[in-house]
């Protein structure tokens, strides 16, 4: 196992879950290969897995689906081919609630489960939220919403008079 990669939700026409990628690699051994004139210089990842989520990814398409955009696209291949070559230490790093290098040893301590959010770090938003200042924002748009509303109201009302069919509530 290589890497394993959750999609994001509706990325696909038959299904709206999140699909999950597993890459399987059978040679993960430090090597040097030059495709195309480029010259890659590989790790050894043999006691290793990439565990990527991508949930938070992409862009809404047909009002329905989601697409992973280029910049998307080139993000996720930027790490994963960072994380797999020499030198990973200076151009890859686990990012919370994105990417995760885990060892063997971890994910045996974890019952070899292969979930990537057992392993990618989840970020509390609600911890570092101030309730009262919170609700005092919700109170005051609410009362301008309420405003708003109220105002509609007695216009539709007075259209409705001038037109001489008025309703009375």
């Amino acid at each position: 196992m290589e890497a394993i990669i959750i999609l994001p939700r509706s990325l696909f026409y038959t299904t709206d879950i999140s699909v999950t990628l597993w890459i399987l690699n059978r040679n993960k051994k430090a090597r040097v290969v030059e495709p195309n004139g480029q010259v890659k210089k590989y790790r050894n990842r043999e006691n290793e897995i990439l565990f990527m989520d991508l949930r938070q990814m992409g862009s809404p398409y047909e009002k329905k689906y989601i697409e992973l955009t280029d910049e998307d696209r080139a993000k996720v291949t930027t790490v994963y081919h960072n994380w797999q070559q020499e030198g990973y230490e200076e151009t890859y790093e686990n990012v919370p609630e994105f990417c995760y290098s885990a060892s063997k040893e971890e994910v045996e301590e974890k019952g070899f489960t292969l979930v990537p959010s057992r392993y990618i770090e989840f970020v509390n938003r609600d911890e570092n939220v101030d309730f009262d200042t919170k609700m005092k924002t919700l109170q005051s748009e609410l009362k301008e919403l309420l405003t708003a509303e109220e105002k509609s109201k007695e216009d539709l009302l007075s259209v409705f008079k001038e037109l001489g069919y008025e309703i009375k509530l």
